[in-house]
C-alpha cells in the first residue's frame, strides 16, 4: 500500500496532473469502444470476426510494450540525470574547499614573511640607535679628556700667584662635570628604559598574535585532521623553528647588552682613575702654599662627595 501511495506521489511530480494510469485506462476505453463499435458494425457483415479480434488485440498488446518501454527509458534517463548533478555538486564543493584551504595556506605564509621581516627591521635599528649614541658618548669623552688637559696645564701655569682663584675655578668646572655626567647617566638610562619598553610591548603585541594564530591554526587542525594531517605537521614544524630562532636572537641581543655595558663600566673606571691622578697632582701642587691644609681638606671632601 505504502509503495503504491509513494510511487502514485511520484508519477504525479513527474508526469503532472494526468498519470500514465489514468490515459492508459482512458486509451484502453477509447479503444474497446472503438473496437466494440467495429465489431458490432461488422459483426453482420463479416464472418471474421476472431481474426480481427485477435489482431486488434495483438496490436494493443504491441503498444502497451511500446509505451512501458518508453517510459521506462525516460525514467532511467531522469536517473541518471540526477545522479551526475548530485556528482557534479560535491566535485564543486571539493573544489571550493580545496581553493579556500590553498588560499589559507598563502596568506599564512605571507604573514610568517612579514613578522620575520619586521624583527629584522627591529634588530637594525635597535643597533644603528646604540652606534649613534655610542659615537655622541666618544666625542663628549674627548672633549671632556681635552678640557681636563687645558685645566691642568691652567692650573699648573698659575698655581704660585693665583692658586686660591683656581682653586674655585677647579671646583666650578668639577661641580659642571658632575652635573653632565648625571645628566649624562640619567640620559642613557631613560634610553635604556625607552627601549626595553617598547621592546616588551612589540615582544607583547607579537605574543598575542601568536596566540591568536596558534589558535586559528589549531581550529584549522581540527576540522581538517582526517585529510592534511602531514601539511599540518610541517607547519608545526616550520613554527617551531621560527620560534627557536627567535628565542636564539633574544639570547644574542641579551649577551650584547651585558658586553656594552662591561664596556661603559670599563670606560667610567678608566675615567675614574684618570680623575684621582689628576686630583693627587693637584693636591701635592697645593701642598706647597701656605693654605695647603685647608685646601686639601676641600678637595677630599669634594673627592668623597663626587664618589658617593
Amino acid at each position: 500500500y505504502l509503495a503504491r501511495k509513494f510511487f502514485s506521489l511520484w508519477a504525479k511530480k513527474t508526469f503532472g496532473q494526468v498519470l500514465p494510469s489514468k490515459a492508459r485506462c482512458f486509451y484502453d476505453q477509447k479503444i474497446l469502444q472503438k473496437a466494440f463499435g467495429e465489431w458490432k458494425e461488422q459483426w453482420t457483415a463479416c464472418g471474421e470476426r476472431k481474426l480481427r479480434l485477435r489482431a486488434d488485440n495483438h496490436y494493443r498488446h504491441l503498444l502497451y510494450s511500446l509505451i512501458l518501454k518508453s517510459w521506462r527509458a525516460y525514467a532511467c534517463q531522469q536517473q541518471e540525470k540526477r545522479n551526475k548533478h548530485y556528482v557534479a555538486e560535491s566535485h564543486a564543493k571539493k573544489q571550493n574547499m580545496l581553493r579556500t584551504w590553498q588560499r589559507w595556506l598563502v596568506y599564512v605564509d605571507v604573514q610568517r614573511t612579514k613578522h620575520g621581516m619586521q624583527s629584522v627591521a627591529l634588530a637594525f635599528r635597535e643597533r644603528s640607535c646604540l652606534r649613534i649614541s655610542w659615537a655622541v658618548w666618544k666625542r663628549q669623552h674627548y672633549k671632556k679628556c681635552t678640557g681636563h688637559k687645558m685645566n691642568i696645564w691652567a692650573l699648573q701655569h698659575w698655581a704660585q700667584s693665583l692658586q686660591f682663584r683656581a682653586w674655585l675655578q677647579w671646583r666650578e668646572l668639577y661641580l659642571d662635570t658632575q652635573n653632565e655626567k648625571q645628566k649624562e647617566t640619567r640620559a642613557v638610562t631613560h634610553h635604556q628604559h625607552w627601549e626595553l619598553r617598547r621592546c616588551l610591548r612589540a615582544w607583547l603585541g607579537y605574543l598575542n598574535l601568536h596566540r591568536v594564530k596558534k589558535r586559528q591554526n589549531e581550529l584549522a587542525h581540527e576540522f581538517h585532521w582526517s585529510r592534511m594531517l602531514q601539511q599540518c605537521f610541517s607547519d608545526w614544524r616550520l613554527s617551531w623553528e621560527c620560534r627557536r630562532r627567535m628565542h636564539a636572537h633574544q639570547r644574542d641581543l641579551e649577551k650584547q647588552a651585558a658586553r656594552i655595558a662591561l664596556q661603559r663600566v670599563l670606560a667610567h673606571g678608566k675615567q675614574y682613575v684618570v680623575l684621582c691622578v689628576e686630583e693627587a697632582q693637584q693636591c701635592e701642587l697645593a701642598e706647597k702654599h701656605y693654605k695647603c691644609q685647608l685646601l686639601v681638606r676641600a678637595l677630599l671632601c669634594g673627592s668623597w662627595e663626587g664618589l658617593r
